[in-house]
C-alpha cells in the first residue's frame, strides 16, 4: 500500500479533476463575496452600506446549503452516478448563466456602467472617456443580487456534491489530500475573480505598472467584467464537457481495471496492489435514495458527542483573528496605504498558498502516523510496569514519568507544551491558529507604525507583505488542516450531506463574531469635539463637524488586543484539550447508522 505520507500516482488524474472541479467553483464565489462589492462601492460614492448589505445577501447559499444537501445525496441517477447527476447538469447551468450574464454586462443591461469604459474607448480620440457616476442611479442592487445569489447557490450545490466526490473519488491512502485540492482550486479560482480581476480592471494598476510610461494616461483597465463574466462561462463549459465524456463516477477503479486487463498489473492483486476506496454496501446504496433516510441521519449525526464537541470548537476557534482580517487592511488604507500598493502585496500570496498548499496536506498526512507513536509508547509503558510489579506505585508513576520526559528532546518538549499533547492530525491546524495569532499581533504593529509622512518605505512595505504572508499562509494551513480531519472522519454514505455540515459550522465559526467585533472597534474609539467633549464611533457625532475633531483613541487597537486575549485564552481552555481528545477517537465515534 502506498505511503500515506505521499500522494499515490494512481490518485494524481482524480486529484487534478478535484483542483480543476474547485477552481470552478471558486470563480462566481469571487465575483459574489469580493469583487461586485467592492465595484459596487468605488463606483458609487453615495451607495449605502444598506444596498451593499442588501447585495451580501447573494452569499448566503453557502450557508445555508446543508438544508438541501440530503436532497444531492438521495436523488441521483444509479446510470450516470450519484455526483456526476448533480456536478454535470449544474455546472452546465452555471456557465450559461455566467456567458449570458457577460453579454448583458457588456451590453449595460445589468449593472450598467461597470464597463463604460471598455465599451466608449473607441468614442474617444485620447481613451479618456466620461466617468460612470452618469449611471449610479441606474444600478439594480436587488436585481444584480437575485442574479449572483442564484449563482452562489448553483456553486454551493456543486460544492456538495464534489466534496462527497472526494471521498470516494481518491483511494484512502491519499484522502487527505481531497484538503489540498480544494484548497488550491479555490485559492486559483478565487483570487481570480477576486484579486487578479480587480487589479487588472482597474486603470491606475494598469498605467502604473502594466503599460509603458511613454503611454497616455488611459480611463480603464485591460480586462472588463462583461468579458471575464463570457471567458468564465465558456471554462465552466469545457469542463463539464470533459467531465460528461472522459471522467466516469468511480475513475480511480475504472483506471485500475484498465491497467489489469493492458497487462500492466498482474491479473491476480490483494491489498499491497489494490488500491482501496472507501465504498457503500448495498443495503447502503438503497437507503441513501431515500431523503427521509438522509435527513434522519443528519439529525442523528448532530446528536453524537463527538461531532458537537467539534461543532463547539468550530464556533469559538476564529475569534481571535476577526479584528485583524477584517479591519487590519482598512486601517491602512484610511493611513494613506494606496489601493494599487495594497493589491500588490496580495497578489504575492497568490502563489504562496497554491504551492505550500500540498505541502501543508503532506504535513497533515505526516501528523496521521502518531498512531504508531501512540502504540509504541503504550508497548514501552507495558514493558516497564511488567517490570516493576514489586515497586510502590507512588514510585513507579514517577519513574515513568521521568523516563518518557528524559526521552524527549528540547523542541519535543516545546512542542508537547504548544499542543497540549502528542503529534495528531489536527496538529497542522493548532500550528495555524498559533500563527495566525501572531498575524494578527503584527497586524496591530504595522498599523501603529505607519510612517506619519505617509510615504511608504520599502522596509515598511516588506513588513506588511510579510504580515499578510503569514496570515495567509496560516490561514491556509488552517484550512487544509481541518478539512483533512473533515474528510477522514465523515461518513462516505452520507459524504456530502457530512462534509458540508462540517465545513458549514466551521465557516459560520468565522461570521457570527465579525459584526460583533466591528462593534466594538466602533465603541472603543473616542474623537475630540472642538469644543472639547469627547464621542464614540464617528466624528460627525459632534456639535460641529470641522477640522479641528481629531481621533483621540482608535479603538482598532483595543479591539485586535481584546480578540488576542481571548484567542490565547480559549486556545488554552478549549482548542488545545478538545483537538487532543477529538483526533485519538475511533471512526465508530463519528458514525450513525439508522435501522
Amino acid at each position: 500500500m502506498a505511503s500515506a505520507r505521499n500522494l499515490a500516482k494512481h490518485d494524481l488524474p482524480q486529484f487534478y479533476l478535484l483542483v480543476v472541479l474547485y477552481f470552478v467553483q471558486g470563480i462566481p464565489v469571487g465575483l459574489a463575496f469580493g469583487t461586485i462589492p467592492f465595484l459596487l462601492k468605488s463606483m458609487s460614492k453615495t451607495m449605502s452600506f444598506t444596498s451593499l448589505g442588501l447585495f451580501s445577501m447573494a452569499t448566503y447559499p453557502y450557508s445555508l446549503k446543508i438544508l438541501w444537501s440530503p436532497i444531492v445525496d438521495s436523488c441521483y441517477s444509479h446510470r450516470i452516478g450519484r455526483r456526476r447527476s448533480w456536478i454535470i447538469p449544474i455546472q452546465c447551468i452555471s456557465g450559461i448563466v455566467l456567458w449570458v450574464l457577460g453579454q448583458a454586462v457588456s451590453k449595460g443591461i445589468v449593472f450598467p456602467g461597470v464597463d463604460a469604459s471598455f465599451v466608449n474607448n473607441n468614442n474617444s480620440s485620447n481613451g479618456i472617456v466620461p466617468t460612470t457616476e452618469n449611471f449610479n442611479n441606474e444600478i439594480d442592487v436587488f436585481s444584480l443580487t437575485i442574479l449572483f445569489g442564484s449563482l452562489v447557490f448553483l456553486c454551493a450545490t456543486q460544492d456538495i456534491a464534489v466534496d462527497g466526490w472526494a471521498l470516494t473519488i481518491l483511494s484512502r491512502d491519499s484522502l487527505s489530500y481531497a484538503s489540498t485540492a480544494q484548497t488550491v482550486g479555490l485559492n486559483i479560482g478565487y483570487f481570480l475573480s477576486f484579486t487578479v480581476f480587480l487589479a487588472f480592471n482597474s486603470a491606475d494598476f494598469a498605467n502604473k505598472y502594466l503599460r509603458s510610461q511613454n503611454t497616455p494616461t488611459i480611463n480603464h483597465g485591460l480586462i472588463s467584467l462583461g468579458g471575464y463574466l463570457q471567458f468564465a462561462g465558456i471554462i465552466y463549459l469545457i469542463v463539464t464537457l470533459y467531465v460528461a465524456l472522459f471522467v466516469t463516477e468511480h475513475p480511480g477503479r475504472s483506471n485500475y481495471n484498465k491497467r489489469v486487463q493492458r497487462g500492466g498489473l498482474p491479473s491476480t492483486t490483494n491489498d499491497l496492489i489494490q488500491p482501496q476506496y472507501n465504498d457503500e454496501d448495498e443495503n447502503d446504496k438503497d437507503k441513501t435514495k431515500s431523503i427521509s433516510y438522509i435527513y434522519k441521519c443528519f439529525w442523528q449525526v448532530l446528536r453524537l458527542p463527538a461531532v458537537q464537541t467539534l461543532v463547539g470548537v468550530h464556533l469559538v476557534s476564529k475569534i481571535a483573528f476577526q479584528c485583524n482580517e477584517a479591519v487590519t487592511n482598512l486601517k491602512l488604507l484610511e493611513k494613506g496605504f494606496r489601493r494599487e500598493d495594497l493589491a500588490v502585496s496580495v497578489l504575492i500570496d497568490v502563489p504562496f498558498e497554491i504551492i505550500f498548499g500540498y505541502y501543508v496536506a503532506k504535513w497533515s498526512s505526516d501528523s496521521n502516523d502518531s498512531n504508531k507513536l501512540i502504540k509504541d509508547e503504550s508497548i514501552e509503558i507495558n514493558e516497564i510496569q511488567k517490570n516493576s510489579q514489586n515497586e510502590h506505585l507512588s514510585n513507579h508513576g514517577a519513574r515513568l514519568r521521568d523516563i518518557q520526559y528524559k526521552k524527549l528532546s528540547t523542541f519535543k518538549r516545546f512542542q508537547n507544551f504548544l499542543l497540549g499533547g502528542n503529534v495528531g492530525v489536527l496538529t497542522p491546524w493548532l500550528y495555524g491558529y498559533l500563527g495566525r495569532l501572531i498575524a494578527a499581533m503584527l497586524g496591530s504593529i504595522i498599523v501603529l507604525t505607519f510612517p506619519k509622512s505617509g510615504q511608504v518605505t520599502k522596509p515598511y512595505f516588506l513588513m506588511i507583505i510579510i504580515q499578510h504572508l503569514l496570515g495567509s499562509f496560516m490561514n491556509t494551513v488552517q484550512f487544509v488542516g481541518i478539512s483533512s480531519f473533515h474528510t477522514r472522519i465523515a461518513d462516505p454514505i452520507l459524504g456530502g450531506t457530512y462534509m458540508t455540515l462540517l465545513n458549514t459550522v466551521s465557516n459560520f465559526g468565522g461570521t457570527w463574531p465579525r459584526l460583533i467585533v466591528m462593534y466594538f472597534v466602533n465603541w472603543f474609539t473616542l474623537y475630540r469635539c472642538h469644543d472639547g467633549t469627547f464621542v464614540r464611533g464617528t466624528p460627525d457625532q459632534c456639535p460641529i463637524n470641522d477640522d479641528t475633531v481629531l481621533l483621540y483613541r482608535d479603538g482598532y487597537y483595543m479591539a485586535n488586543g481584546l480578540c488576542i486575549c481571548l484567542g490565547i485564552i480559549i486556545y488554552i481552555m478549549v482548542i488545545r484539550p478538545n483537538a487532543q481528545k477529538l483526533q485519538r477517537l475511533p471512526l465508530s465515534s463519528w458514525r450513525c447508522r439508522l435501522d
